[in-house]
């Protein structure tokens, strides 16, 4: 699946009743909420030697996910153009990788 499909897979999941506006905050809630349930499986993995549990992660990853689409499209962005933005600013950062 592309980034592309992906949007227009989870775009028909919008929230029709709310304004643009507010679809856009509650996709950018949603996305600092979902953050927060990812960090808390991977933090109880490490401090708490407890096994990481992949298949929830994958589902937080996947709610992280929905958010950050539905915060990109109410905003007027593809992911397509959200990622590549991203490459850009990365290879300008690190044009050599990252290197420690």
């Amino acid at each position: 699946m592309t980034l592309a499909e992906y949007q227009t897979a989870a775009a028909r999941t919008i929230n029709q009743s709310l304004s643009n506006a507010d679809q856009l905050l509650d996709a950018a809630a949603g996305l600092a909420e979902e953050a927060g349930e990812v960090l808390g499986i991977v933090r109880k993995h490490r401090m708490q030697a407890r096994p990481l549990d992949g298949e929830r992660l994958r589902e937080e990853l996947g709610d992280a996910l929905w958010c950050l689409t539905i915060a990109a499209q109410s905003a007027g962005l593809t992911l397509d153009e959200v990622a590549a933005a991203n490459v850009e600013k990365l290879k300008a950062r690190y044009p050599e990788g990252l290197r420690t």
